[in-house]
């Protein structure tokens, strides 16, 4: 039995950062999903495959797979700079802009 731990990215959807602050331990597939003839389903018979698992921390997890007797990969998160802006959102519709209007 094999799982990853990491952390997961934001959405593409959003530029905020829900979601994105615990670390999931998540199974991997032992087996291909198949094609149900009958109903055109997808189904597995790996049931472990279903389980997500969260943590507040990266230790967490680990000691974790580690008592469970889970074999595991940790997969570092990818960090990026916050575009804090010094006006924020609001600066948009200043009434005091010393500039030409953008829109």
């Amino acid at each position: 039995m094999r799982a990853r731990i990491y952390k997961p990215a934001k959405t593409a959807m959003s530029s905020g950062t829900a979601k994105t602050h615990l670390w999931v331990l998540e199974h991997v597939a032992q087996s291909a999903r198949e094609v149900d003839p009958l109903m055109g389903w997808t189904s597995s018979e790996d049931t472990q495959a279903q389980v997500k698992l969260t943590f507040e921390t990266k230790e967490a997890a680990v000691d974790y797979a580690n008592e469970h007797g889970i074999d595991f990969v940790v997969q570092e998160p990818k960090t990026r700079k916050p575009n804090i802006r010094a006006g924020g959102y609001g600066e948009n519709f200043a009434t005091n802009r010393r500039g030409a209007w953008t829109h």
